[in-house]
């Protein structure tokens, strides 16, 4: 990924491009921790002028503690009730770019909302690259409990299947996050028809 599109003379045309395609729609991002999708996205946002929310924070706020904590007291089952609340929330609203955490895609209620109300970008890594992005942090609590690798590896058989049923498929790898960020604007901008129809990217 070498493009710089963010600071070439096609960049206007790329935004445009997306921002047509994506007719007001809220631009979600998906997948499992260490993906980049709160980097990404963040980045994304600034270069289509939307703000940028990250579900788990907004989770936290309304929860008034962190979801790790929300996890212990309350238990997962209470943390995915919580971010369906939130979620439905904030694709009612105006058009933003939303990071979602990485089990929102695999609840069918949360799924679905997504799929009917937003454009989802999942952003697939291998489980080397997440390991590299999510060793030595304590604040994932699905990795807290037994060997970070063999869970991770575990997410990505049952998640992954689920994952594909994104819009939008973006490979990640080692590349910079600006390199990162302009590859995923030049597969959005080309990721949708004359009518605003996902075409259908990956495998």
């Amino acid at each position: 990924m070498d493009s710089n599109i963010a600071e070439s003379g096609l960049h206007e045309d790329v935004i445009a491009k997306i921002r047509d395609g994506l007719k007001g729609r809220t631009l979600v991002f998906i997948g499992l921790m260490g993906a980049g999708k709160s980097c990404i996205g963040r980045m994304v946002a600034k270069e289509l002028k939307l703000d940028f929310v990250d579900a788990d924070r907004e989770i936290e706020e309304a929860a008034g503690c962190s979801i790790a904590d929300i996890f212990k007291l309350y238990g997962e089952e209470a943390f995915r009730d919580g971010e369906e609340r939130v979620i439905a929330r904030l694709l009612d609203g105006e058009q933003i770019v939303l990071a979602t955490g990485g089990g929102a895609f695999i609840r069918e209620r949360t799924r679905q909302l997504i799929l009917e109300k937003s454009v989802s970008v999942w952003l697939r890594a291998d489980l080397d690259l997440l390991m590299h992005r999510t060793s030595g942090r304590t604040h994932r609590p699905l990795l807290n409990n037994g060997d970070p690798r063999q869970i991770l590896a575990d997410l990505i058989e049952t998640r992954y299947p689920v994952y594909a049923g994104a819009d939008i498929i973006f490979d990640c790898d080692e590349s910079s996050k600006e390199a990162t960020r302009d590859a995923v604007l030049e597969l959005l901008a080309n990721s949708f028809d004359d009518n605003g129809q996902v075409i259908k990217t990956g495998t």
